[in-house]
């Protein structure tokens, strides 16, 4: 089969290190920042600075994107990480194209901070990039606690920037966290991260995805779990339902059957003919995250702010 593409690319891309179970490789690409379809979200942009992701999560919806690179074996994902080859001029022209009134999300199909950003630094580079500009509005999404080592350059982003940092906490349980999410940072650790952050004066708030049918979706949990994000500084909680199609059906369900015995057969189910659960789930699942959200203080969404070096002639709407 000849290759073509980002397939192309994928098996051209120099080799930058080999261990035991994961490599990197130095993947060319043509393109940095990408348009997001669809209206569910509050970003109309995402910046991805690496392909496949080595925190192995379980649930992950994103393992199908190897697949473009003809990497069809689930595992891939986690064990073949492509760093972007960085470009600044280029990261540059493209930022100037996305107007100023539509917001970027770093991290949306890949963690930005996962294991290879301490080697690689795209991230952080990124991060650069803002600091030397403003007037955006920013998201970050991680489940790792590495941000605290660029609080300084995330503080002069959020300065210049509208910048949120949303930090994923599936559970505060740390031996079914590292079921779920095998090489991610433990949970207090991420929340650790939260506080870091929100002392040093920037946005976070803390998102309990994927919400797992028996698994986390106890209101007890996750009442527990928003006291302690409202303690470490968190400004906001929610969540949403697990989506589960190829491969990573495949993926969880075998993880099921090791861990979680007893509901292999209803996740089965449930996610036989469609990739999310009953719409009454999604109703029972939003009335309780609603409810823990009152109990605790925390808010739904975050709340607009206006940054001290925003330059008033790129303003744009700060709703959500």
């Amino acid at each position: 089969m000849q290759l073509v593409g980002i397939a192309k690319a994928a098996h051209n891309a120099p080799l930058l290190e080999a261990k035991r179970q994961v490599s990197y490789s130095h993947l060319a690409t043509g393109k940095w920042i990408n348009r997001v379809e669809g209206s569910r979200h509050s970003f109309e942009w995402s910046i991805n600075p690496y392909r496949g992701c080595e925190m192995a999560c379980q649930y992950c919806y994103a393992r199908y994107t190897h697949e473009f690179m003809e990497l069809r074996e689930p595992e891939d994902f986690e064990t073949r990480i492509f760093a972007k080859v960085w470009n600044a001029s280029e990261f540059r022209r493209e930022l100037a194209k996305v107007p100023m009134s539509q917001a970027i999300a770093i991290g949306t199909a890949t963690d930005p901070y996962q294991h290879a950003e301490r080697r690689y630094e795209l991230t952080r580079r990124i991060l650069e990039v803002f600091a030397t500009v403003s007037g955006r509005k920013l998201w970050i999404t991680t489940k790792s606690d590495l941000p605290m080592r660029d609080l300084e350059l995330l503080q002069q982003v959020a300065k210049r920037h509208v910048l949120y940092v949303n930090f994923t906490v599936t559970t505060l349980d740390a031996q079914l966290a590292r079921g779920l999410e095998p090489r991610a940072p433990r949970p207090d650790l991420r929340l650790a991260a939260v506080a870091s952050l929100a002392a040093a004066g920037i946005r976070c708030g803390v998102i309990a995805s994927p919400i797992l049918p028996g698994i986390n979706d106890d209101e007890i949990d996750l009442h527990a779990l928003a006291q302690q994000a409202k303690a470490s500084g968190a400004q906001w909680f929610g969540g949403g339902v697990l989506f589960l199609k190829s491969p990573t059906k495949e993926v969880f369900l075998s993880y099921l059957e090791r861990e979680h015995p007893q509901l292999h057969r209803k996740y089965q189910a449930t996610y036989e003919t469609g990739a999310r659960p009953s719409r009454e789930y999604h109703q029972k699942i939003e009335a309780l995250f609603e409810r823990v959200r009152l109990g605790v203080g925390l808010s739904r969404k975050a709340t607009p702010y206006l940054p001290p070096d925003w330059e008033r002639g790129n303003q744009l709407s700060l709703a959500l």
